[in-house]
């Protein structure tokens, strides 16, 4: 079976994909009154068709991620969507050829989704670098974190949303991995980002300077079932972590329950004097490069470092990402080029996991995703690459 894949830009293709969509992911209760279309910003649908008939569909959504401290541009994935008759046969494989190639066209230099499984998509290069969990505590847990003299607590304005951008972008720029929350793909007003939410809650000092927010939303009822659910909770310090903490454990004695959006190894697990932190829910996350000269040259380093790093990419969906190449870093910064003759070797799933800080040099040996090279300078690529956790703050 021969599949031809494309961009999905006529009327006809848009019901075609929304009826995909519906077949996947759940058929609506009543019929849907806007028509079809694909004027969504920031994204972008491609198709595989056998003749005339929709056979698979996929989103590329513009984002930019943080690595290293840098935004870099970003593929994520959303949407995959294969019709029943047409699995296991090997669709997926001219809708990604298609799409990543348009991505990298575009200025994209990796590629992130959310996998349903794993195993589908590593054939095109993508490993789990990260998750996105739901964790609950107990909210008298939350209410047993004593706020900090000098911090107070109230309700997020609208004039108050680029200070919380800005507390975002203090945490997710130490990470790696985190969207930038910025661009096409976030058009919101202040005003629609508030409506988001039963509320936003600010932790502020005596001068009135945020030191952090909480998103919540406080759902229905009270008593034993009832469960607060909060999207964000970050801080710049730890008064802010304790500040808010304690303004979401004040709702203990009608809803005893807290879910948390979280990733990894969140510090606001450090302030409960509890061990209450079970996970509900884990989606994976998975990252492949894209271009991997432009990927490397764009993040950055830590500082300290000077000297030149050879290595090679073999087994790449994308062919021409492979081969070898020299990492020239200096002053945070780095140089990736072409050159005829590399070091050591990664598997496109190794180099994932490394750009992402999320396994050591040594147990990608030991995985099998890299081999050769000096072993010596293993303790180097992990100095240039770790020190920031992966972590992923939005579900897409």
């Amino acid at each position: 079976m021969t599949l031809i894949a494309r961009p999905l830009t006529a009327d006809d293709d848009a019901v075609a994909a929304r009826q995909l969509g519906f077949e996947a992911f759940g058929m609506p209760t009543t019929p849907p009154t806007t028509p079809a279309g694909f004027d969504q910003p920031g994204r972008h649908w491609f198709g595989a068709f056998d003749g005339d008939t929709l056979a698979a569909r996929m989103i590329d959504r513009e984002y930019d991620s943080y690595y290293g401290g840098a935004a870099v541009s970003t593929c994520g994935i959303a949407g995959v969507t294969v019709a029943a008759e047409y699995r296991s046969q090997g669709a997926l494989t001219p809708l990604f050829a298609v799409t990543l190639e348009a991505a990298r066209a575009r200025g994209a230099v990796v590629s992130t989704l959310f996998p349903t499984a794993p195993r589908i998509y590593r054939r095109f290069g993508y490993e789990v670098v990260a998750d996105f969990a739901t964790i609950e505590v107990p909210s008298v847990a939350l209410a047993g974190v004593t706020r900090p003299e000098g911090m107070r607590t109230r309700r997020a304005t609208a004039a108050d949303v680029a200070a919380i951008q800005g507390v975002y972008d203090a945490w997710a720029s130490e990470q790696n991995g985190p969207l930038t929350r910025r661009g096409v793909s976030f058009p919101a007003t202040p005003e629609e980002y508030l409506g988001e939410f039963t509320g936003v809650t600010l932790a502020v000092d005596a001068g009135d300077l945020v030191h952090g927010y909480v998103s919540w939303e406080r759902g229905q009822g009270y008593g034993e079932k009832a469960t607060m659910e909060v999207t964000d909770l970050l801080a710049v310090d730890a008064a802010g972590y304790r500040a808010l903490l304690n303004a979401m454990g004040s709702f203990s004695s009608v809803v005893p329950r807290t879910r948390i959006d979280t990733s990894g190894d969140d510090v606001a697990r450090l302030f409960l004097s509890s061990l209450h932190w079970q996970v509900v829910d884990s989606s994976p996350y998975m990252l492949k490069i894209l271009d991997v000269g432009a990927a490397l040259t764009l993040r950055h380093y830590p500082a300290g470092f000077s000297g030149e790093l050879a290595f090679q990419v073999a087994g790449d969906f994308l062919a021409d990402n492979d081969g070898g190449y020299l990492l020239d870093v200096g002053n945070s910064r780095a140089n990736c080029m072409r050159t005829e003759h590399g070091g050591r070797v990664f598997t496109p799933h190794g180099l994932a996991l490394t750009y992402a800080g999320t396994q050591s040099a040594g147990n990608l040996r030991a995985a099998g995703h890299l081999s050769g090279g000096v072993v010596e300078e293993d303790g180097v690529w992990d100095a240039l690459f770790g020190g920031r956790q992966p972590h992923i703050r939005n579900y897409f």
